[in-house]
């Protein structure tokens, strides 16, 4: 069964500001323990005043490297670009931020590239972040053809390429992703959430766990560890 925790807010700022120090306390933690830190911070807009108030801490982030959780094959400088985003908070506070994805066109061979990248750093991450779509994926893990990939990837392998099927209208690119495997190997697992209605779809994936038909509730149905939820509406 599933362990999840909820942690729910008045709002956005509230909600950001609990969560930039929870991060903040797993990445101290990891310093403490290992004097480096890895976590997998994600993409989409509800992490952007989470990231600028993490990177306003105080932390000694030369120590501290970051991926991504999912990328788009985009060129980095793309607004689409999970990477950027990233980059843009966490550069300046002296992170290392490492890119995922690659010039490589074809999703495939650049999901083989994410994991030789991957396969160079210490594993498990001491975090790995997620947040959900609409259409209840998580990370690029998306329904379609590429799906079981990212599902039942080995545990070595940690990245795979993947297409969606449909498409998202927002971004309608390949992308390349951490796999199930490489998400619940993290040390610490968190997710945030925003609005009624996607509460509702996480609290229903939950439930169904492994009969769930949404990609998030695939992931979470073989999670072994504790998942902090943090939401607001």
């Amino acid at each position: 069964m599933i362990e999840a925790e909820w942690w729910d807010y008045d709002s956005a700022e509230e909600m950001a500001e609990a969560v930039a120090g929870d991060v903040g306390f797993i990445i101290e933690s990891a310093l403490d323990a290992r004097d480096s830190a890895l976590v997998a911070l994600p993409g989409g807009a509800t992490p952007q005043p989470i990231f600028a108030k993490l990177a306003a801490r105080g932390l000694p982030w030369k120590k501290v490297t970051i991926i991504p959780t999912d990328d788009r094959l985009v060129p980095m400088d793309s607004e689409a670009s999970n990477i950027r985003a990233i980059a843009k908070a966490f550069l300046p506070a002296g992170a290392r931020v490492i890119p995922i994805a690659t010039g490589i066109e074809d999703y495939r061979l650049a999901g083989n590239s994410a994991d030789a990248r991957l396969q160079d750093f210490p594993w498990p991450p001491d975090l790995v972040w997620l947040g959900i779509g609409d259409d209840g994926s998580t990370a690029s893990i998306f329904a379609g053809p590429d799906l079981q990939d990212a599902l039942d990837a080995p545990k070595a392998r940690r990245a795979v390429g993947v297409m969606p099927d449909p498409l998202p209208a927002d971004a309608p690119v390949a992308r390349v992703t951490l796999t199930r495997a490489s998400i619940l190997a993290a040390r610490t697992l968190l997710i945030t959430v925003t609005g009624q209605a996607k509460r509702d779809m996480l609290e229903g994936a939950i439930a169904d766990g492994h009969s769930s038909k949404l990609p998030i509730g695939r992931v979470l149905a073989e999670a072994e560890q504790p998942i902090d939820i943090h939401w607001c509406a």
